[in-house]
C-alpha cells in the first residue's frame, strides 16, 4: 500500500467516515474506540456483580492491596471481593437496622424502602486486623468494627456486634447526603451532616484519645450548606507537626460573593495537631481556612464559563510527597447548558493562596474585599510547631490569633488550575463526569498520566495527558469509551489497583471490574498498535502487548506523543498488510435489484479513522474512487446507493485511513439483478410435462424478498435465485446449441425439411404466447 496515497487522501479532506465532520473540529474530542456493555463482556474485559436482591447503593469502596480484597459498603450490607476476580470468594455481612429503628424512621415520615435502611457511608482501615464502618442506621447513625484478619489466608470477615457506637458526626442521617472521611492514627476526620434535618454540616474529628472537635456551628462564613467530596492528608514539611488535612467540598456562595444563588467549589485546610482554643473556639478548629477552586474557560469580554459543581478529586502522588498533583472533576450548575470538565492543580498554587490575603467584608455595600490590616502573629492557619513560632499547641495561641481566625476563615484569592484552564472539557454530550482516578504509566518516551473518568450513564472514559511542549501545555487524547454496567447508571465510586492493574467501579446497582489495559483489542498490525497511543501497550514484533520498561526488545514500537505509524512501522507495513489480508479482511457478497436501494455496511473500529471507498466494476481491471453525489452517499455505518444501476455491479473495497495508515476493512462483491429479468422471473412460462411447476414458487420467492425475516435471508434468497437462474441459463443455452446443430444437419438434408422446421417453430411460439397469457397471475395480487 502506498503511503503517499494515504497522505494525499488525508490532505484531500475525505468525508466518508463517521465523524468526518467532527474529525475536522478535533478528533481528540471523541473516543477512538467505543465499546458497548456486550462488547466488553464478549471480549472478556469486564466482570460484574449485579447486586443482591435485597440491597443497592454500592457507593462506598475501600481497596486493600495487601489483603487482596475490595470492601464495599452498601444498603444493609458490607461485602468483600477478591481483587483478582470480584466473582470469586465473595463474602457478605448483613447489617440492617433493628425493627424498632426502622419503625421510628417510618413514623418520622421517611420512605421505608429508600431511607429506612442502614446505608454504609464510612469504611476505613482501623488497624491491621479491623475496619471501621458507619452507616445511616435508618436515620440513627451507627458505627462498628469489622474484623478482617491480619493475612489474606485468614479468611475472616465478621462484624463486631457486641459493641456499636453512636455514628453522629461520622455518618449522615440522610442516605442522600454525601460524606467524606479519613481515619489517621486512630482519629476519624469527617465532613458530614450532624443532625436529623440535615442542616448542621460540620467537619469533625472523632475517635482517638482527644476530645471531639468540629467547625463553628451555624456560621455561613465557615460552611454554607456544603456537600463534602474527599479528605486527604498532605505533608507540609519534613516535620510531622506541620501535616495538614485538606478537604474538598462544594457549597453555596457566601452572601455578597454572588448576586444570585450559586455554588462554589472549595478546598479547606486544617492542622492535624489542632486541638481547639483555650478561651475562644473551645473544641473548635482554630486553623481552618478555605479557598475557592476555579475551573473555568476564559471567554470573550472577560466573561468565563465556570464549572462549579465539584464531583470528585484524585491526588496523584509524585516523588515529593509534599507536592501531589490534584485532579478534580467538575460539572456546571448552569441551567443554560450541560457540561463537565477536569482541572489540575498544584500544591504550590494552593499554598500560595493560603498565604495570601484573607477575605474581609468592608465598604458601603459590605462587599468582600482583601483584608489590608495587620495580621496577628503567628499567622492564622499556621500549625503550632517548632517550624513556625515555637507554639506547642493551639491552646497556647494568642487570643487575637484565635479571634481573627474565627472571623476570617475564607481566603480572598481563588486557586486557579494549571495553565488557567481545564485539561478536559465535555459539552453537548448526553452525560456528565462523576468520578476520576489516574495512573502514572512509564512508556518508551516518558511518563504519562492516564485518566479513567466515570460518568452518570455508566461509562468509563480512558484519557491520556500528552505534553505538547511543557508540563503546562497538555493535549488530552480520548482513547476509549466503555460501558461497564448493563443499564445506564451513575458511577459513584472508583478504585484503581496498580498491583492488580484493575479498575473497580461502584454504582447503585452493583460493582464492576475491568483491566487498565486491553492491548489485544487494538488490532493485529504494528500500525494499529501505534495508532492506539496507549501508554500501556506496544508492538513487540508479533502482537500488540503490555509494555514493560525493563523489557529489552529491538522490535518494540510505541509512539504515544504522535501516534505516527509511518515512522514507527513503515518497515513492517508490507508484512502487516499480508497478515491483515489473511486474518481479518472480510469478504462479502450482496445481491440487489436494479432501481432499488442498497446499503454496503462498513464501520471502522477507530472513530478517528476516515473511510475511503473504491470499486472495481465487472469487466474492468482497475479500481476507481467512489465519489459522493445525489445517488451515492456515505454514512457513519457505510455506503448508501439510493438507486442501483446495472453498472454498479462490481467489487467494492472499504479502506480506513488514519494518520496516513491505510487498512482495507472489507471486500464486497455486489451483484445487481436487472429489473426486467426479475419481472421475467415473476411471469415465467409453465414447465414442460414431468417437471414441477415453477411459477408459483417464483411468486412466493418474490414475496419473501420484499418482506424478509432478516437481512441475511435477503442475501441468501437472492443468492439462491441468482445461482438457480444461472444454471437454467446454461441448460437453456446448451439446448439451443443442440437444436441449432440439429437444424443445420436437417438443412443439408433438403429444403423441404427446412420449411417444415420453420413452420413448427412459429406454431410453438404462438402456443407458448397463448399459454403465457392464461398462466399470468392477476395484477391486483
Amino acid at each position: 500500500m502506498d503511503y503517499l496515497w494515504g497522505i494525499a487522501l488525508l490532505l484531500a479532506g475525505l468525508t466518508w467516515s463517521r465523524g468526518a465532520a467532527g474529525a475536522q473540529q478535533g478528533k481528540g474530542s471523541i473516543p477512538r474506540l467505543k465499546l458497548s456493555y456486550r462488547e466488553m463482556l464478549d471480549s472478556n474485559n469486564l466482570l460484574t456483580f449485579n447486586g443482591l436482591a435485597n440491597s443497592s447503593a454500592y457507593h462506598t469502596l475501600l481497596l486493600d492491596e495487601e489483603k487482596g480484597r475490595l470492601f464495599v459498603g452498601a444498603k444493609d450490607h458490607i461485602l468483600s471481593f477478591n481483587l483478582i476476580d470480584i466473582n470469586m470468594e465473595q463474602q457478605m455481612i448483613p447489617w440492617p437496622p433493628s425493627s424498632s429503628r426502622r419503625d421510628e424512621c417510618r413514623w418520622a415520615g421517611k420512605d421505608v424502602q429508600k431511607e429506612c435502611s442502614n446505608f454504609i457511608k464510612v469504611l476505613q482501615p482501623f488497624n491491621q486486623t479491623h475496619l471501621y464502618a458507619c452507616g445511616t442506621g435508618a436515620f440513627h447513625p451507627v458505627c462498628a468494627h469489622v474484623e478482617v484478619g491480619r493475612r489474606p489466608e485468614d479468611n475472616i470477615f465478621r462484624l463486631d456486634s457486641s459493641h456499636f457506637e453512636n455514628g453522629r458526626g461520622k455518618s449522615p442521617y440522610d442516605p442522600k447526603l454525601l460524606t467524606a472521611s479519613l481515619l489517621i492514627d486512630g482519629e476519624l476526620y469527617s465532613g458530614t451532616s450532624a443532625d436529623f434535618m440535615g442542616r448542621d454540616f460540620a467537619i469533625f474529628r472523632t475517635l482517638g484519645k482527644h476530645h471531639p472537635i468540629r467547625t463553628e456551628q451555624h456560621d455561613s462564613r465557615w460552611l454554607n450548606d456544603p456537600r463534602f467530596v474527599s479528605v486527604h492528608l498532605i505533608q507540609e514539611s519534613d516535620n510531622p507537626e506541620d501535616d495538614k488535612i485538606y478537604l474538598f467540598f462544594r457549597e453555596s456562595a457566601i452572601d455578597g460573593e454572588q448576586t444570585s444563588k450559586a455554588t462554589h467549589a472549595r478546598i479547606g485546610q486544617l492542622c492535624k495537631n489542632d486541638f481547639g482554643g483555650h478561651r475562644s473556639l473551645v473544641n473548635k478548629w482554630t486553623t481552618f481556612l478555605k479557598a475557592r477552586l476555579i475551573c473555568s474557560v476564559p471567554g470573550y469580554n472577560g466573561i468565563d464559563t465556570h464549572f462549579d459543581e465539584l464531583q470528585d478529586v484524585f491526588l496523584m502522588s509524585s516523588k515529593d510527597p509534599k507536592n501531589p498533583v490534584i485532579y478534580a472533576v467538575f460539572t456546571t450548575s448552569s441551567n443554560i447548558f450541560k457540561g463537565s470538565a477536569v482541572c489540575m492543580y498544584s500544591m504550590a498554587d494552593i499554598r500560595r493562596v493560603f498565604l495570601g490575603p484573607y477575605a474581609h467584608r468592608d465598604g458601603p455595600n459590605y462587599q468582600w474585599v482583601p483584608y489590608l490590616g495587620r495580621v496577628p502573629y503567628p499567622r492564622p492557619g499556621t500549625c503550632p510547631s517548632k517550624t513556625f513560632g515555637g507554639f506547642e499547641s493551639t491552646k497556647d495561641l494568642p487570643d487575637d490569633v484565635v479571634t481573627f481566625a474565627r472571623s476570617h476563615p475564607a481566603m480572598y484569592n481563588p486557586v486557579f488550575p494549571i495553565n488557567n484552564r481545564p485539561i478536559i472539557i465535555k459539552t453537548e454530550v448526553d452525560y456528565q463526569f462523576t468520578q476520576i482516578v489516574v495512573d502514572r504509566v512509564e512508556a518508551e518516551d516518558g511518563q504519562y498520566d492516564v485518566m479513567f473518568i466515570g460518568t452518570d450513564v455508566g461509562t468509563v472514559l480512558k484519557v491520556v495527558s500528552i505534553p505538547r511542549g511543557t508540563w503546562h501545555d497538555l493535549e488530552e487524547v480520548l482513547l476509549e469509551e466503555m460501558m461497564v454496567f448493563r443499564e445506564p447508571t451513575a458511577i459513584t465510586a472508583m478504585e484503581l489497583s496498580t498491583k492488580q492493574q484493575q479498575l473497580y467501579l461502584g454504582s447503585a446497582v452493583g460493582v464492576s471490574q475491568m483491566p487498565l489495559h486491553r492491548c489485544d483489542v487494538y488490532g493485529k498490525a504494528c500500525a494499529e498498535c501505534c495508532l492506539a497511543r496507549d501508554p500501556y501497550c506496544a508492538w513487540d514484533g508479533a502482537q500488540c502487548s503490555r509494555y514493560f520498561p525493563t523489557a529489552k526488545r529491538r522490535t518494540r514500537r510505541q509512539d504515544i506523543r504522535n501516534g505516527d505509524p509511518l515512522t514507527q512501522c513503515s518497515d513492517l507495513q508490507r508484512h502487516d498488510e499480508e497478515r491483515q489480508q489473511d486474518r481479518t479482511l472480510l469478504d462479502k457478497t450482496v445481491y440487489s435489484v436494479e432501481n432499488s436501494s442498497s446499503f454496503l455496511e462498513c464501520s471502522p473500529k477507530s472513530q478517528h479513522a476516515l473511510i475511503y471507498w473504491q470499486v472495481q466494476r465487472h469487466g474492468e481491471d482497475h479500481k476507481q474512487e467512489i465519489k459522493a453525489d445525489e445517488r451515492v452517499m456515505g454514512t457513519e455505518q457505510g455506503l448508501l446507493i439510493r438507486t442501483l444501476l446495472q453498472k454498479d455491479s462490481g467489487v467494492y473495497y472499504c479502506h480506513a485511513v488514519e494518520h496516513g495508515f491505510i487498512q482495507t476493512l472489507l471486500r464486497l462483491t455486489l451483484h445487481v439483478i436487472p429489473s426486467e429479468y426479475l419481472d421475467d422471473l415473476l411471469h415465467r412460462d409453465p414447465p414442460d410435462a414431468g417437471q414441477p411447476p415453477h411459477g408459483k414458487m417464483w411468486y412466493q420467492d418474490f414475496l419473501s424478498l420484499i418482506n424478509p425475516p432478516s437481512l441475511n435471508s435477503v442475501d441468501q434468497l437472492c443468492e439462491q435465485v441468482w445461482r438457480r437462474e444461472r444454471k437454467q441459463r446454461r441448460q437453456k443455452a446448451h439446448i439451443m446449441h443442440a437444436s441449432q446443430s440439429h437444424a443445420s444437419h436437417l438443412l443439408h438434408a433438403g429444403q423441404s425439411h427446412a420449411n417444415k422446421w420453420k413452420l413448427m417453430q412459429e406454431s410453438k411460439k404462438g402456443r407458448n404466447r397463448r399459454t403465457h397469457e392464461t398462466q399470468r397471475p392477476p395484477r391486483s395480487v
